[in-house]
């Protein structure tokens, strides 16, 4: 599979939302807290054009990752692709590519309790910041 990336527009802020409902929904679900509604109201609310691109994967928008610099480091948000491309390493280059890029350390992210998507990132160097009962934050140091 061969991927880009490219600036979103706010025209992407609704299949995004939409493509977030789908990802996150058993891991919601698992934990008791999937509301329909607020699933993607939570995402438009946060979505920064600016700040996201969108994933392309053989010339079809398969995602979207966003990296917001904040005062305690470098945020990775709003890291999404399409069940079709899951398991086939694309999150991996994804991911590494932009660790790459000349952000701000330490790097920052938050994944829900039990979510599969923190052995990616335990694989990349992030270690447990904090927790409760639905989130994990995790951070990479330099």
């Amino acid at each position: 599979m061969h991927w880009t990336t490219r600036p979103s527009t706010p025209d992407d802020a609704s299949w995004i939302a939409e493509l977030r409902a789908v990802v996150m929904r058993p891991d919601l679900e698992r934990l008791g807290r999937y509301d329909e509604h607020r699933v993607r109201q939570r995402f438009l609310d946060a979505f920064d054009p600016a700040l996201t691109r969108v994933i392309v994967v053989d010339g079809t928008d398969a995602g979207s990752i966003a990296v917001r610099p904040a005062a305690d480091g470098t945020w990775v948000e709003h890291f999404y692709l399409v069940e079709q491309i899951q398991g086939h390493g694309v999150g991996t280059e994804i991911l590494r590519a932009t660790l790459a890029e000349p952000y701000p350390t330490p790097w920052r992210l938050n994944v829900l309790q039990g979510s599969p998507a923190r052995r990616l990132y335990e694989r990349h160097g992030f270690t447990l910041d904090s927790e409760d009962e639905v989130d994990v934050f995790l951070v990479r140091h330099a």
